[in-house]
């Protein structure tokens, strides 16, 4: 998934960055609230790391920000500040969970993947659909219970399709989400067309996909 990682300490931003993105997310980073706000407005982020002491401003600025036009985000706010009155203040403007500095990034990830668990309303760490099961964590897929050899990024696009099912994803919802920042002409070359055929064919071994949609010149939606 796509995460925004709002932190001033740079060094800890760019471990948390690495380890992230290690982990199979797709990560950017800004140091400050303008930055921050202007990446949320102007992409689509699945989830916001978002620590308070900013040099142009506090977090829960931030947060509140992003509540009054970003609902579906999910807000993990990392902080030092780990006062009570902090914490209940995070959680009543819409933070998703508060997670105080210094923590282990073992830790950040478990939480950052229940808070994206829960957002797309399922509880165990395997999605179904249609007979195959994509398990989340260890980016394999099966079709009862025969493997289909997948690559990184047909996973990544087949598990976000299946989250989103029954609605259309553009070719720039895929571009954001799974490459990352790219610029918006390349969305309209075929790498994501060739990706996506790859994995049609892949799929398509095991069992009739006509539930694997093409919107004409829109891009792609999994119907269930």
């Amino acid at each position: 998934m796509n995460i925004l990682i709002v932190e001033d300490n740079k060094e800890l931003a760019a471990e948390v960055y690495d380890f992230l993105c290690n982990t199979g997310y797709v990560c950017k980073i800004t140091h400050n609230c303008s930055d921050a706000l202007e990446e949320v407005n102007s992409n689509d982020y699945d989830a916001m790391l978002l620590d308070l002491g900013l040099p142009d401003g506090d977090g829960f600025e931030v947060l509140r920000a992003v509540r009054k036009t970003k609902s579906k985000i999910a807000v993990i706010v990392i902080t030092a500040r780990g006062e009570l009155d902090d914490r209940i203040n995070g959680l009543h403007l819409g933070a998703d969970d508060y997670l105080t500095k210094p923590f282990a990034l073992t830790e950040l990830s478990a939480r950052l993947f229940a808070v994206i668990r829960r957002m797309h309303g399922f509880t165990l760490n395997d999605l179904v659909v249609h007979g195959f099961s994509l398990q989340l964590q260890d980016y394999k897929v099966s079709y009862n219970a025969i493997p289909v050899n997948l690559t990184k990024k047909e996973f990544d696009i087949f598990q976000y399709l299946v989250l989103n099912k029954n609605r259309v994803i553009t070719r720039l919802q895929l571009t954001e989400h799974i490459w990352g920042d790219i610029l918006e002409v390349n969305s309209d070359s075929n790498f994501i067309d060739v990706h996506v055929r790859n994995l049609r064919k892949k799929l398509d071994k095991h069992t009739d996909i006509g539930w694997f949609e093409t919107v004409r010149n829109v891009g792609y939606r999994i119907n269930e």
